[in-house]
Parts: C-alpha cells; sequence; structure tokens
C-alpha cells in the first residue's frame, strides 16, 4: 500500500505559521487589520490551522467541509471568546455576548423572537420607511464633494432600530456629527479588538485606553438608559416591539421577567447589532453595484418594473418582497464581505475535526466565514468575483446549505436577520428609484475594521434620476 493511501489518523499537531516568544502569532498582524490579515494566512495555511495571541489560543476554519460538521449543533455549541469576551464589559449577558449556560440567554431568547417574526416585521415597515425617506432627502440635496456612504447608511441603520424597536427618535439625519452612541460605541469596539492583541503588561499600562472606555461604556449605559425611561415614562401597554417585549414580557419556563440589568444590556446589543453591521452591509452593496453597471442596470430595471416609473406611492411590504434581484445582489455582497466576519465553536465533548484533528470542550474553533464564502468546491473558480447569479433560485437549490453563514449557525444563529434583509431591501430600492451614482474617484475599495467590516473613505457624487426629477415620494398607497 503506497503512503498516499493510507488513512488519516487524528492528531493533536495542528498545522500553525511562525511564532515568536510570548508574543505568539501577534507580530503577523502588526500594522495589518486582524480580519485582512487571517485571509493572508489562510492562503497559506488553511483549511485549518492554529493561533497563539496573547493569552489566548484560536483554532481557524476556513472551508466548507469543515465548517459544515462544526455546524452540527448536536457536536458543536457558540463559544464566547476572543474579542467577544471584552464585549462582554458594555453587552454583558446580552443575546450576542450571553454564554449558552446563562439563565437569561434562554430567557430572552423566548421573551424576544416574537419581536422578529414575519408579522412584526411587516409592522415595523413604516418605520423602516420614514428612515429610509429620510436618506433619500438628504441625498437629494446635491453636495458637490459627495456623500460618506457608509457614516449615512450608519445614520440609517440606528435611527431604523431605535424607531422600529423601541419607538424611540435618535433624529440622526437632523444632525451633521453622528450620533455621541455611535463614536463611543467605535472607540469601545476598537478598544475590544486592541485587548486581543496586547498583553497583560500592555493593557496594565493603557492607563488612557482604560479611562477612555470607561467613559465611553458609562455614556452608552446612560443613552440606553433614558431610552428605557422615555418608554416607562409613556408606557405602552401591549406595544410588542423589542422594548414592549423587554419590559413586559414573561419566560414560559420561569415564569419571570427580564431584570433591569439584562434590559440595559439587550438594548445596547440590539442598537450595536442592529446597525453597526446592517450600515456595512448597504456600503458593500451600494459599492458592487456601482463597480458592476450591468448589475446595477438590472437592478434598477427590477426596482422599476415593481415600483413604476413615474409611481409616486410609497413602496409596500409587499413590494419589497418582489425585488428577488436586488435580494441576491444584498446576498452576493455579504457573501465577499460578510460583515460580522466570523462566529467561534467548541465542541461539547472530545470529537474528532475533518477525521484527523482532535478537539476537546473549551477549544475555540473559529469559522472564517470570508474564506468559507470563497471555498472552490463549493463556489467555482471564480469565487472572488462578484456574481449576484450566485443566489439565483436554481444556484441556491444546488449549494450546500450551510456553505453561506453569514448570520451564524443553529441556535445561536442573529435573531435579526431577516430585519435586516427587509430593512436593507428597501433603503438600495429607494436609493436606486431616486438616484444616479457617480464615482468621481474612481474609489478603489479599502476595508475598516472594528470587529465589523465596512469600505472605509467610499464617497459618491448623488444626482437624482431623470425619471423622477422633481418628484419625491409623496403618499402612501393603501
Amino acid at each position: 500500500m503506497s503512503t498516499a493511501s493510507l488513512p488519516l489518523l487524528p492528531t493533536d499537531v495542528i498545522p500553525q505559521p511562525p511564532r515568536l516568544p510570548f508574543l505568539g502569532h501577534a507580530h503577523h498582524f502588526m500594522g495589518a487589520d486582524f480580519v485582512q490579515g487571517l485571509m493572508k494566512l489562510s492562503k497559506q495555511y488553511g483549511p485549518f490551522f492554529e493561533l497563539r495571541l496573547p493569552g489566548d489560543r484560536v483554532l481557524v476554519a476556513t472551508d466548507y467541509a469543515l465548517a459544515e460538521e462544526l455546524c452540527d449543533e448536536k457536536r458543536f455549541g457558540k463559544r464566547i471568546g476572543g474579542p467577544l469576551k471584552y464585549v462582554r464589559r458594555f453587552t454583558g449577558d446580552g443575546l450576542f455576548t450571553a454564554r449558552n449556560d446563562e439563565e437569561n440567554w434562554a430567557k430572552a431568547h423566548q421573551i424576544l423572537m416574537p419581536a422578529f417574526s414575519m408579522k412584526a416585521i411587516r409592522s415595523y415597515f413604516p418605520g423602516m420607511l420614514e428612515t429610509g425617506k429620510k436618506l433619500v432627502e438628504k441625498w437629494s440635496a446635491y453636495d458637490p464633494t459627495g456623500v460618506d456612504v457608509a457614516e449615512d447608511f450608519t445614520r440609517l441603520t440606528l435611527d431604523t432600530i431605535a424607531l422600529c424597536g423601541f419607538d424611540y427618535r435618535f433624529n440622526s439625519f437632523e444632525n451633521d456629527e453622528l450620533h455621541p452612541f455611535v463614536n463611543a460605541m467605535l472607540r469601545c469596539l476598537a478598544d475590544c479588538r486592541r485587548h486581543v492583541r496586547s498583553s497583560s503588561l500592555q493593557k496594565f499600562l493603557d492607563f488612557r485606553g482604560r479611562r477612555q472606555f470607561t467613559l465611553d461604556r458609562d455614556l452608552m449605559f446612560r443613552i440606553v438608559d433614558n431610552v428605557i425611561a422615555e418608554r416607562l415614562a409613556h408606557p405602552r401597554p401591549g406595544q410588542r416591539d423589542l422594548m414592549g417585549l423587554m419590559l413586559e414580557g414573561v419566560d414560559r419556563k420561569t415564569g419571570t421577567t427580564l431584570d433591569a440589568e439584562n434590559i440595559r444590556f439587550q438594548l445596547i446589543t440590539f442598537l450595536i447589532a442592529g446597525h453597526e453591521t446592517t450600515s456595512g452591509w448597504l456600503s458593500f452593496a451600494l459599492y458592487f453595484l456601482v463597480k458592476h453597471p450591468e448589475v446595477m442596470a438590472r437592478a434598477v430595471a427590477e426596482v422599476d418594473s415593481v415600483f413604476g416609473v413615474d409611481n409616486q406611492m410609497d413602496p409596500t411590504f409587499v413590494d419589497i418582497q418582489k425585488l428577488s434581484y436586488l435580494d441576491q445582489v444584498l446576498k452576493e455582497s455579504l457573501r465577499l464581505w460578510p460583515t460580522a466576519p466570523a462566529f467561534s465553536r467548541t465542541p461539547h465533548a472530545p470529537t474528532t475535526l475533518g477525521g484527523k484533528y482532535r478537539l476537546r470542550p473549551g477549544d475555540r474553533v473559529l469559522v472564517f466565514t470570508p474564506f468559507l464564502h470563497r471555498d472552490p468546491k463549493v463556489w467555482g473558480p471564480n469565487a472572488d468575483a462578484f456574481n449576484p447569479d450566485h443566489f439565483s433560485a436554481e444556484a441556491c437549490r444546488q449549494r450546500p446549505e450551510k456553505a453561506y453563514r453569514p448570520f451564524g449557525t443553529g441556535m445561536r444563529i442573529c435573531i435579526g436577520q431577516h430585519f435586516a434583509s427587509v430593512e436593507a431591501t428597501l433603503a438600495l430600492a429607494l436609493l436606486l428609484k431616486n438616484f444616479e451614482f457617480e464615482d468621481y474617484q474612481n474609489y478603489q475599495l479599502k476595508i475598516i475594521e472594528n470587529l465589523t467590516l465596512k469600505p472605509q473613505g467610499f464617497r459618491l457624487k448623488v444626482h437624482p434620476r431623470r425619471a423622477v426629477v422633481q418628484k419625491p415620494l409623496e403618499r402612501a398607497r393603501g
């Protein structure tokens, strides 16, 4: 028997890049952002390799076959580690950062799930439309310097989750500067990212960083406490938005409600997760549309076919469901640049991954979605190319389900994924209906990382479409 035909045996030896004493593999990320550095390492050491960072060990899986195993809920579950353990300093046991064994995770999940049913999302649609029209109004005021795409999408998504989820208005479009919550959040996320690559001594000596983090965390706490106080001062008994369920919802199993601290953590979680990833998603989608005129033309034609070229009535929830090609554009954008670019798994019991590597409970395996979504065995030899036909009905039927995991997996999959999808589709549809876009700087994609991903410095000039000049959206359909 040849050596090549011998079966692979389980091993504790996992490939890894060269590492240094004390620093481990941190030097591979010096001068580079983590996700983009990880993409370079994945090309060389994937589909499975090990990283040692100060005080942390993480295993990285980059292909479909391994991800399929790791998404098996009977064998693996979510593992809070890496930057998320630092995010817990301001989100606590909120849904995203709670551990599986924490009582508040199961309680909050059961209480808050109804807020994301399709019936609930339909009820949020007027709020989504209201904020979407504010973005249209802002971009209708021509600015010769162009618009900052990611910044305005941040205004849109922050105001949308606040209005739809909490019936609270941040009024972001009425101010030149982003809301203080956004800047505080970004600094806190950046602090978490630094912690992952810092030694214990570096963390201890970072007095200025600790002080700034405390100021930003306390600011976020004060803002969400004001949101809660506003609802308590003007109660809406029976209103089943997120805030109503947080305050009034009862867990069937325990017969208890969420406590005040957990409500604060849930609010911060939803304000962050409900706007930061979606604003990046929209920014990437508009970038790809601008860079692919044939895709843009097809998407605009679909919007016109559903809304009508001269129809000035507002789109409806039903209209949005008809925009299948725009949905493909959004999914393909999220395939190439998933704005939450990884999720962590750990085995429930000792097991072997890929028939080769021994894993034990507590081992943290990062399913690295930017590479999972580029696996040529699933997506073909041109997996790096933007092609919305990857999400045609026929292509989706032929593709393994777990090859596309931008929202995580299993019981810890993103609870708000359908909310985000409707919000993003509506926003893009309104923009394509009303505007043409000029890539006047010939923008070259540069990614900014803050645990989530966004295009950095992406500006466009926005011009009213000739068919809709002086014809803003006016009235709602019956």
